[in-house]
């Protein structure tokens, strides 16, 4: 049993020498007067909470493999999950987990995300659940509530962290935040927010995906979510908005001239509203907002390859398609030809699918250590690259090495589909080990800034001055390219 500010918990046996305890509340339910607003803290509960199942998941539309899907009538969304270890003693460095699923879905109960190995390397692990889609990002007036409602959850987690986690054997003066594609920008978010100084020491951002929102397009998203909702979203049920979204979402992908949500159309995310949220993280990053925290940064190598798999990915067949592509996102002259040349035989649809990756992710992730090491900070760049053999580097593909979870069945496809080898396994040994010291001392097991890193394969290796496939060739193509917050 363990004795939180809003009561005593119970969680499940001991499994591999790790306690879990999952389904913590943080914060109230944001529905009914809570709704669109900042998280409130939780009312303390009677005797002792059973703590032996992942809570309800946020409104989503989405259903993931091996989790739960939401229902309506599912309201105490917000909550978190403990590991830790049975016997190890404290205080015991933290990692909390931020999950992606393109603000839009996904939950901490997702199978690759279980803690149990972490923990096992001396870290007291938390996962947690966040507002999702409208619920967290859309815009709605000033008098209904903030911007940002889902990074506010997530400071709210973190909150409870520093005022609970003692409880669980870990530190609250020693707590990594960390996250993978939403839920790595996210972390960045948090890094560059006021609201969330001194809560954390560390970032991990595995396939930080840029840039945020700018404040014009958020309010035409809501425009065009109340026009295929029919009523004012603030009146809209949450299947409602559910439902609207998905026509959005529809409607940007069949029209080639909606310029660039056509390509992905991710509608919601972090806002830079100058307030919650004052600029891009990047640009923040570079101002030196963060300098006083250390950064992991992850990326994969063929990050958009798992869209096109998962049928996402818009299809490129002509150069004519590939050329409005880069129109759309105000590519730099002479990009495409420059990875033509870099990709020998490559077709427009290979072509794309190497460029957006990068473009979303990899020169993003890259510039993010840059920037954050030329603040003054303290930043590791890393690259996942096991391939070959139809294995893809792609988006997701490291998460499940990370966590040590390579050997759950129900992830394999993020894995490349077959049984995880010996090699894997070491390589799933190697980079819990690193999280594990970088969550510890800030170190990972190689040197900081950009001219440094480490590519994680079977086997790894050093990367030098370049972090693509093509080293510095390919990230010469992006010098003139910025980042600004999306407007189309």
């Amino acid at each position: 049993m363990y004795e939180t500010a809003g009561g005593a918990v119970r969680g499940r046996a001991p499994h591999q020498g790790v306690v879990s305890v999952l389904g913590i509340p943080y914060a109230e339910p944001p529905f009914g007067e809570n709704r669109f607003r900042a998280p409130r803290p939780r009312a303390p509960w009677p005797g002792v909470r059973d703590c032996t199942e992942f809570g309800p998941v946020p409104p989503q539309s989405a259903e993931l493999p091996g989790a739960p899907t939401w229902s309506p009538g599912d309201e105490d969304v917000l909550s978190l999950n403990v590991w830790t270890p049975a016997t190890a003693p404290g205080p015991l460095p933290v990692l909390v987990w931020i999950h992606g699923g393109a603000y839009t879905f996904g939950s901490s109960a997702q199978p690759d995300f279980d803690g149990t190995a972490l923990a096992r390397t001396g870290l007291v692990v938390v996962t947690l659940n966040y507002r999702v889609g409208f619920e967290g990002f859309g815009q709605v007036p000033d008098d209904t509530g903030p911007p940002n409602r889902g990074l506010l959850d997530q400071i709210a987690a973190v909150e409870w962290v520093r005022d609970n986690i003692a409880a669980f054997g870990g530190d609250p003066d020693n707590v990594t935040l960390a996250g993978q594609s939403a839920g790595a920008t996210s972390a960045v978010c948090l890094m560059v927010m006021d609201r969330a100084h001194g809560l954390f020491r560390r970032v991990i951002a595995h396939s930080a995906v840029g840039p945020v929102f700018a404040q014009e397009l958020a309010e035409r998203v809501t425009a065009r979510v109340t026009a295929a909702a029919g009523t004012p979203v603030t009146g809209a049920a949450p299947q409602e908005l559910l439902a609207a979204s998905d026509r959005v979402v529809g409607d940007y992908r069949e029209d080639p001239g909606s310029g660039a949500l056509h390509w992905d159309p991710v509608i919601y995310g972090p806002v830079a509203d100058g307030e919650v949220l004052r600029d891009d993280p990047l640009a923040l990053v570079a101002a030196g907002a963060s300098r006083d925290a250390e950064l992991l940064v992850c990326h994969t190598t063929e990050e958009y390859w798992l869209m096109d798999a998962v049928g996402s990915a818009c299809q490129v067949p002509t150069d004519e398609r590939l050329r409005r592509f880069a129109a759309d996102f105000g590519l730099p002259s002479g990009l495409i030809d420059g990875y033509r040349a870099l990709m020998p035989g490559a077709g427009p649809h290979e072509l794309h699918l190497a460029v957006y990756g990068d473009l979303m992710f990899g020169e993003y992730s890259s510039r993010l250590v840059e920037a954050h090491t030329a603040a003054g900070g303290r930043a590791f760049l890393s690259r996942f690259d096991r391939r070959g053999g139809g294995v893809r580097a792609w988006h997701c593909a490291d998460v499940p090495f990370a966590f040590g979870n390579v050997d759950d069945e129900r992830i394999r496809f993020l894995i490349g589909g077959a049984a995880p080898t010996p090699e894997d396994r070491a390589l799933a040994d190697r980079m819990t080990s690193a999280w594990a010291g970088f969550a510890a001392t800030g170190d990972p097991g190689w040197g900081p800034g950009a001219g440094h890193g480490r590519v994680w394969g079977t086997p790894d290796r050093a990367a030098a001055s370049g972090h693509w496939r093509d080293g510095d060739a390919v990230r010469a193509l992006w010098d003139t390219y910025t980042y600004r917050p999306a407007r189309s």
